[in-house]
């Protein structure tokens, strides 16, 4: 079947007003050869990359299959907690007109919320394989009623180490359920897990095209997930904007970011799927005539609106694919004129920026912020320009007689103006420039500011690799792996696992010491708690990870077949 429309596939009216809504118009090449199948009832094996639409292609007919009675009919595996969120988010808008109840799940959040929710009835999960296991041990979290399961990225899943906790997962849903499996890779552990829990899939296997916008300066920042507020005022009063978009995940972040904005004095409003149409026009008018400086939005805008006349695009939140990357930063640079998109990422969100420059084809370029005194020079400047305007164009002689009256009566002409300068800039104490735990790619150095002080950087060690003494760093905490080089295991395993399961930002890990049958890893003092408690379901080649304090561990076992 070859659908060149949404309307050609044969979901369900309310599933389609949702897709309306959003601005999609034409079905994506998985979406036309996935959809008809996994709405034939078919096992579905996608070999898609990141950015090609895989999301829609298996949520809609999750959607489309749901009989809405009691009981926990889908199941979405992803391997990061930032995954799981934005495809819960996505699947949400999809079946926001069916009444659908989804919850996410994964580490790093309150087991009460997520436990409240499951027990008020959901029908869709979410969520990462070690949390899941943790809730289904605590007999709060039922999927024996499973019709329909997903794997999102999972080479990415297995090879963060969780191949036992799936095929766990895996083992407790009915054998009858229908299964996608997306992938950008099918390894040979991958094609056994096809095998044993599969039925005859389909393979589908899609090539994206290239999507550019050659005349957009593309670059990112690397921050501290705290820092991303004072990183965006940081570049609002730095950059020479125009009209500006700046883009939120979703609904509730784009309305936080609006009045956290407002509260510092910008003239910004949000945008998204929630506004009534007229409120949405009221919005755009107020942005297309300048008066409002800064329009915060979720993706319906990237696809649904049509704004001219935008400098910059800013992702304050990064997208979740390459797709929603190039139709956000397409808004800005059009009719020949040249346009900047900036990108604020975290840590754990690293890894996306190569997968958008994998499938744009394109390097979104490092940068770092500028220091704090930039922010202080434009301010003096902006001031001058505004004070020296004010000089040549307003008469000022009232001013003038008030000036004189106050200097006869023995105030100093510097004192004075002074103190009418201080007045005048009284607004902007509304907008501190605040320090930013900017994150130098490994290998770079931080950078003075303008005072000749290293502002607050990054100090994340270098990971290491060899038997060598494991440093212990001045905050940190040394944690003992029972798993080594003999395992096999990796640095990238180390990290994925360590953040994606207990939730921690990856920058809270510092030195990692691999050695022959154990494995040292720094982590701060603070969150080490979280680590213990929340890594429980990590397994490496077949041996189960235990985590324990240095100095505190238990002899560590042999691993199996030595």
């Amino acid at each position: 079947m070859d659908s060149s429309r949404f309307d050609d596939l044969g979901l369900r009216p309310e599933i389609m007003r949702a897709v309306t809504e959003l601005g999609y118009e034409e079905p994506t090449p998985i979406q036309v050869q996935a959809i008809p199948l996994l709405l034939a009832g078919q096992d579905v094996l996608g070999q898609a990359q990141t950015g090609t639409g895989k999301t829609a292609a298996f949520t809609l007919p999750l959607l489309q299959r749901l009989d809405m009675k009691g009981g926990i009919q889908g199941l979405i595996l992803t391997p990061t907690r930032e995954l799981a969120s934005q495809v819960a988010e996505a699947t949400y808008q999809y079946g926001k007109h069916l009444g659908v109840q989804i919850v996410a799940i994964y580490g790093g959040t309150s087991y009460t919320r997520q436990i409240k929710r499951l027990k008020s009835g959901v029908h869709v999960v979410v969520g990462t394989p070690g949390r899941i296991i943790d809730l289904l041990e605590q007999g709060v979290l039922d999927i024996s009623h499973v019709r329909y399961l997903v794997l999102d990225e999972a080479d990415e899943m297995l090879d963060m180490g969780f191949v036992e906790a799936v095929e766990r997962i895996l083992s407790e849903t009915p054998n009858d359920r229908q299964t996608a499996l997306f992938s950008a890779t099918v390894t040979h552990e991958l094609r056994r897990l096809i095998g044993q829990y599969m039925r005859d899939p389909v393979d589908v296997t899609i090539e994206h095209k290239t999507m550019t916008v050659p005349q957009v300066e593309q670059r990112y920042y690397l921050i501290d997930h705290q820092s991303k507020m004072a990183a965006l005022c940081r570049l609002l009063e730095t950059e020479d904007l125009t009209g500006t978009l700046i883009f939120a995940r979703t609904k509730l972040g784009a309305a936080q970011l609006s009045e956290h904005l407002q509260a510092r004095g910008y003239a910004a409003e949000a945008l998204h799927g929630d506004l009534t149409q007229d409120m949405r026009e009221a919005v755009l008018r107020r942005f297309r005539n300048g008066s409002l400086q800064l329009l915060i939005a979720t993706d319906v805008v990237a696809r649904g609106v049509d704004i001219q006349d935008v400098s910059h695009v800013i992702n304050y939140d990064i997208p979740g694919d390459g797709e929603d990357y190039v139709h956000r930063i397409g808004r800005t640079g059009r009719a020949g004129r040249s346009g900047i998109a900036i990108t604020l990422v975290t840590p754990h969100e690293q890894r996306r920026v190569k997968m958008i420059e994998n499938y744009t084809q394109q390097p979104i370029q490092h940068a770092m912020l500028p220091p704090k005194t930039k922010v202080y020079e434009r301010r003096n400047a902006q001031f001058v320009d505004r004070l020296a305007d004010t000089v040549r164009e307003h008469d000022l002689a009232a001013e003038r007689a008030l000036v004189e009256e106050l200097s006869a009566g023995g105030l100093d002409m510097l004192e004075l103006a002074a103190g009418a300068m201080k007045m005048a800039r009284e607004a902007e104490s509304l907008r501190p420039v605040e320090d930013v735990r900017e994150i130098p790619l490994r290998g770079s150095r931080p950078e003075r500011d303008g005072r000749g002080d290293f502002e607050q950087r990054d100090r994340t060690p270098v990971r290491r690799v060899k038997d060598k003494a494991h440093p212990n760093e001045a905050g940190m905490t040394t944690l003992r792996l029972n798993v080594g080089r003999v395992h096999e295991l990796r640095i990238g395993e180390v990290v994925g696992a360590i953040a994606g399961e207990s939730g921690i930002d990856g920058r809270a890990i510092g030195a990692i010491t691999l050695h022959r049958d154990y494995t040292l890893v720094d982590v701060e003092q603070g969150l080490v708690d979280r680590v213990l408690k929340g890594v429980k379901f990590w397994t490496v080649r077949g041996t189960k990870v235990q985590i324990s304090v240095e100095g505190q561990h238990a002899k560590p076992r042999k691993p199996r077949g030595s």
